[in-house]
């Protein structure tokens, strides 16, 4: 009887995980999720955080900073154990610190603001992959500064609280 309670117990937790998320969320976590696994084969490993660390522009990353990284989860990180990583993360956070946190992983000097080619290659290469015309959208609405910067807090800020996002 003991091992059906223990079976029963972690069924709830991991459909608990896909609860505490909207449909849309989770399409997004997939799509971070798949990003980051570089290899295709379910599971990010220590050499999946390597290789976008590296894709990040970051080739020197210490094999005790990926180990700290690994050591989080609770154990191979498929896709419902990194959803539970970042539910417990997010847990108590609001949709505009949950955002600014995501553009803050490809900051990590704190500057507030991206390079527009740098944003560009991001949208236009991986996962749900913007078109060029979506691009120019965004770069009309939001315009990099004459530095070629985009202030990604503002942009976070009016898609969290201003204009719909949903404008045709």
């Amino acid at each position: 009887m003991a091992p059906k309670k223990a079976k029963k117990k972690s069924e709830g937790a991991s459909s608990n995980v896909f609860s505490m998320f909207e449909q849309a969320q989770i399409q997004e976590f997939k799509e971070a999720f798949t990003i980051m696994d570089q290899n295709r084969d379910g599971f990010i490993d220590k050499n999946d955080l390597r290789d976008t660390f590296a894709a990040l522009g970051r080739l020197n990353v210490k094999q005790e900073e990926l180990d700290d990284m690994l050591k989080e989860a609770p154990g191979p990180i498929n896709f419902t154990v990194f959803l539970s990583m970042f539910g417990e993360k997010l847990k108590g956070s609001d949709p505009e610190e949950t955002i600014l946190n995501a553009f803050k992983v490809f900051d990590p000097e704190g500057q507030g603001t991206l390079k527009k080619d740098f944003i560009t290659e991001m949208l236009t290469t991986q996962a749900d992959r913007f078109s060029p015309e979506e691009m120019e959208q965004m770069f009309t609405a939001f315009p990099p500064d004459v530095a070629g910067n985009l202030d990604y807090k503002n942009l976070v800020y009016v898609i969290t609280h201003g204009e719909e996002k949903d404008q045709e």
